[in-house]
């Protein structure tokens, strides 16, 4: 059980240290904001507290004093509570407004690490079983102390959840709603842990073994703690990592998109523009406009050879949804009429003067996704026969 606690705080120290350091690279730019400064200590805080966590569980002793690192793990995790809630503040109201309720949320902290620190030292912290702070010993003054330093993290998480919501409503940027959302997601999962220690508390004082149910705080603390990185620097990487996912969702599509267009281009050369087989990685989205024409215009080319009596051989099956019979039906009249126009078979009823149907041409996003999932029935056909 040591080794997967210990894992958890190393995964929750490396998620904070790949936070911190990925903001520090933004300091030269960013030094001047307040909101900015206090995301580093924010973020320091929480290196400190997962680290102190580290130590801990390699050495009952720190700088030579008996369970020192866990005291300094839980002051400095409220203070990293009261960093996180002041951070979501300057993100969400006014200067004055903030400020106000910054100063309330100082004092707070302050007031909760005294509390803890004599607690700690009035429970001889220092002489004490290490174990004795993951369970409480059934000692009161260290169940108090855990007690206290339970609801110092659970109320911040309640907060900053309560807030959160109509924060991100209100946020005119997409990368802060982000954000919001994403914190909202972290403050849960570390109230799942605050409860978790709680039961952990009460359990042992009550003389209850849970087994490896004991462990579920720990997971809860690193998970909790990996999304809350993620939502302190999601709104500096958040829109090269939209635009990443943009390109890749447009390269799959231009991919999918390649067995259709590469018949329609051999039964009609005059439809491409330019010499097939240039590269689509440097100006993909020019290129997947071009394939969706290409394809558009191949498809009129066919109109001629496509039997307007049959609908084609769907292929779908009964549980297939009806745009799915549809996309499968289309392809196979695509099939179909490529082989009458091998053939020079000009059906008598054709869809000569047809298009595409009562699809939506000026949406390009629509009309690349039907045109995917046509090109996906077309290449199953293919693969049938």
């Amino acid at each position: 059980m040591n080794t997967i606690k210990t894992l958890c705080f190393v995964i929750a120290a490396l998620s904070s240290y790949a936070a911190l350091g990925y903001r520090l690279f933004q300091v030269r730019r960013g030094w001047r904001d307040s909101a900015y400064r206090t995301l580093l200590v924010t973020l320091l805080l929480q290196c400190l507290t997962f680290t102190m966590g580290a130590v801990a569980m390699g050495s009952d002793r720190f700088l030579g004093v008996g369970n020192l690192a866990i005291l300094v793990m839980h002051l400095s995790a409220v203070a990293f509570c009261v960093s996180a809630q002041i951070i979501l503040l300057r993100w969400a109201t006014g200067a004055e407004e903030s400020g106000r309720k910054a100063r309330y949320w100082l004092i707070t902290g302050i007031a909760l690490n005294a509390l803890l620190t004599a607690l700690f030292l009035i429970a001889d912290g220092p002489g004490r079983p290490a174990e004795d702070f993951n369970t409480g010993s059934g000692q009161p003054l260290v169940l108090t102390y855990l007690l206290v330093f339970m609801v110092s993290q659970a109320v911040p998480c309640v907060t900053i959840l309560r807030q959160c919501g109509p924060y991100a409503r209100m946020a005119s940027k997409t990368s802060l709603r982000q954000a919001l959302r994403l914190l909202s997601v972290a403050a849960v999962i570390l109230f799942l842990y605050c409860l978790a220690r709680v039961v952990n508390v009460v359990t042992a004082a009550c003389g209850l073994d849970i087994g490896a149910w004991t462990l579920a705080a720990s997971v809860f603390s690193a998970l909790g703690i990996v999304t809350l990185s993620l939502a302190l620097t999601i709104s500096s990487w958040g829109p090269s990592a939209t635009k990443l996912l943009e390109w890749a969702r447009g390269y799959r599509s231009y991919r999918a998109l390649y067995p259709l267009w590469r018949d329609l281009y051999e039964s009609s050369p005059d439809i491409v523009l330019e010499p097939p087989g240039a590269a689509a990685v440097s100006d993909l989205n020019y290129r997947l406009h071009r394939r969706v024409i290409e394809i558009r215009d191949g498809w009129r080319e066919l109109r001629p050879y496509i039997d307007r009596t049959t609908n084609g051989d769907g292929g779908a099956g009964p549980r297939g949804s009806e745009e799915a019979r549809q996309a499968f039906a289309e392809a196979a009249q695509i099939r179909q009429a490529l082989h009458a126009k091998r053939t020079g078979t000009i059906p008598d009823d054709n869809a000569d003067t047809g298009d595409f149907g009562d699809r939506d041409t000026d949406n390009f996003t629509a009309e690349v996704v039907w045109l995917t999932k046509v090109a996906s029935a077309y290449r199953r056909l293919g693969k049938a026969r």
